[in-house]
């Protein structure tokens, strides 16, 4: 079943984008003798068990009823209220916000099993004893989340407290956690066949390729399955240089394309380089970035909300767009031989904190590679499967067609698998020697892909896509103009990034400190999102698919009385 969406109430909502009233009064666990007895009767089912009504809508109607005939404010209705209980199994907050102080979460009647595992203790313990270092570094939160279970956009920790999932395990979650029509297809090929490899026939891996193939403009019409993004990027690299016969390749600064010894040199950001020789044949050039870059105006993107960067260009005319091209030719002069192997790019960034490039530039990008000799990459691992909104493929926004696409993350809602499409002519450059990978087209990993893409043209999560994104952008944007530290909001669909800064006049990035207090403060209130750009400056908006127009609006007020909260602490 899916998840119940509440109904607005017949009151007059309250904006999301006002502050947040002080309220005086106290908190309903508290003090119910003096209100009316159908609130006491309220209380009594919320401080019992509130799964036990799973009607959220009718606890706020029936608590704004109470107030009114208690002569007193308990709630709000409208599509984002202050509710006297977040719809999560409320923790106390690092501010310490009274329960009715925090916008309402919306309903979902998904009911998580108990967790009966590990304590937090332990698995802490043994995250420090005998897993990747590196995990403790890159562990979200000064409290961790410990989680439990997932259903469509909603996560579960291990106390029972419920998060809207805004991250989607890093753009990967397509179609919602565990979206019953996947699980069903796993669980069907799971009792068949877990495991061959290609140098047998079998069905699902062809079911698969065929299926995915019509998804894709001619030539790109031959696929290379692989199990993550950065080996699809990898192959990538290597389809590239012997197609060509050269070996220099070119990305953009703050691009994030794997982490294997080969795509390091591909990624251009300081966080993810180690202290030894790498790179090699690889260039990074000026990223176009239109906000943070030299040159920007605010008719450059191809997105409901542009920068407000002033600018005189012309209808159609894009004066950063020239002087980004006139960047990349510099490199071309100076830092390459006159043939290259290839360019990669993503359509939109994704670790760079969803960096978006003029109008047209990738056009012109792409004929001049294609001058020198190289093959026009495209990695759609987080911008594919209709997460733009706009377009199945983020390439398509751009108007151009790419010589190979990767691709990874949404393709499997999770389940590790990647692909590189290509074309005839450059696969049969590939036949010079043996290309095998035993786990690549995996029967459960096609049944599952398989059915992400049904699932994607089933439940309209494109559509989705665009009609919710583009939603929280214009949102988004009012509260741009109305706090000083958000510096821009960009992105189609639902790959968004809020770039936060010291001020608008500076552009300079907001601190670590500062981020991190905003950031734990949207997680207190049951709201998951990511963080990036090259200094970690950019909150990473990137939802699983299905969330609802309401899902949206709770968590615009969970933001804005975030940034509010963070701006009165300041002073500000």
């Amino acid at each position: 079943m899916l998840p119940v969406t509440s109904q607005p109430g017949s009151q007059t909502a309250r904006s999301w984008t006002d502050p947040p009233e002080t309220h005086t009064h106290t908190h309903t666990h508290t003090n119910t003798k003096s209100l009316h007895p159908v609130c006491q009767l309220l209380g009594r089912w919320r401080e019992s068990d509130s799964s036990l009504l799973n009607m959220s809508y009718v606890k706020s109607r029936t608590a704004a009823r109470c107030g009114a005939l208690a002569g007193r404010s308990l709630c709000r209705t409208g599509s984002a209220k202050f509710h006297l209980a977040s719809g999560a199994s409320w923790q106390k907050s690092a501010f310490k916000y009274p329960s009715y102080d925090v916008p309402e979460m919306p309903p979902c009647s998904f009911k998580p099993e108990e967790y009966k595992g590990m304590s937090k203790e332990h698995m802490m313990e043994i995250r420090r004893r005998n897993c990747n270092p590196m995990t403790m570094k890159v562990t979200y939160y000064k409290k961790p989340v410990f989680t439990h279970q997932g259903y469509m956009q909603w996560l579960w920790d291990v106390d029972g407290k419920r998060y809207l999932d805004l991250f989607a395990g890093v753009a990967t979650v397509s179609v919602g956690h565990c979206h019953p029509k996947v699980t069903a297809a796993a669980e069907k090929q799971l009792k068949r066949l877990w495991h061959t490899t290609s140098i047998y026939v079998y069905p699902t891996l062809h079911e698969y390729c065929e299926k995915l193939a019509s998804y894709l403009p001619d030539p790109l019409k031959v696929i290379y399955l692989t199990n993550s993004g950065s080996e699809a990027n990898d192959l990538a690299m290597l389809m590239a240089r012997l197609h060509t016969g050269n070996y220099d390749i070119i990305t953009f600064r703050g691009s994030y394309h794997g982490g294997s010894p080969q795509t390091l040199g591909l990624t251009s950001n300081t966080a993810y380089k180690y202290p030894i020789a790498n790179g090699l044949g690889c260039t990074n050039t000026m990223c176009p970035d239109v906000f943070r870059g030299p040159w920007g105006g605010s008719h450059c993107r191809d997105s409901p909300v542009q920068t407000t960067r002033e600018c005189s260009c012309a209808q159609g005319h894009c004066m950063a767009n020239e002087q980004y091209i006139g960047q990349l030719k510099e490199t071309f002069a100076t830092s390459v031989p006159n043939r290259i192997a290839a360019f990669f790019g993503e359509p939109i960034q994704g670790v760079g904190g969803a960096v978006q490039y003029p109008k047209n530039y990738l056009k012109e990008a792409y004929r001049l590679v294609r001058e020198r000799g190289g093959v026009c990459i495209a990695d759609e691992v987080q911008t594919g499967f209709g997460r733009t909104g706009t377009h199945f493929w983020g390439f398509q926004g751009h108007g151009v067609i790419p010589d190979m696409v990767t691709m990874a993350k949404g393709i499997g809602n999770g389940f590790p698998m990647g692909a590189v499409v290509t074309t005839p002519e450059i696969a049969a450059s590939f036949g010079q020697g043996v290309h095998f990978n035993t786990f690549a087209g995996n029967p459960v990993a096609c049944a599952v892909a398989s059915s992400v893409l049904d699932t994607i043209s089933e439940d309209g999560s494109q559509q989705t896509s665009l009609k919710v994104g583009n939603y929280l952008l214009t949102q988004l944007a009012k509260l741009r103009d109305k706090y000083e530290i958000i510096g821009d909001v960009r992105g189609k669909g639902l790959m968004i990034g809020v770039e936060m800064v010291k001020d608008k006049a500076s552009r300079d990035p907001l601190s670590p400190e500062s981020m991190s207090e905003i950031f734990e403060d949207v997680k207190e209130m049951g709201v998951l999102i990511g963080k990036g750009g090259l200094y970690g400056q950019t909150f990473r908006i990137k939802p699983p698919m299905c969330i609802t127009m309401e899902d949206a609006d709770f968590f615009l007020a969970v933001f804005n009385k975030s940034v509010h909260n963070y701006m009165e602490r300041r002073g500000g």
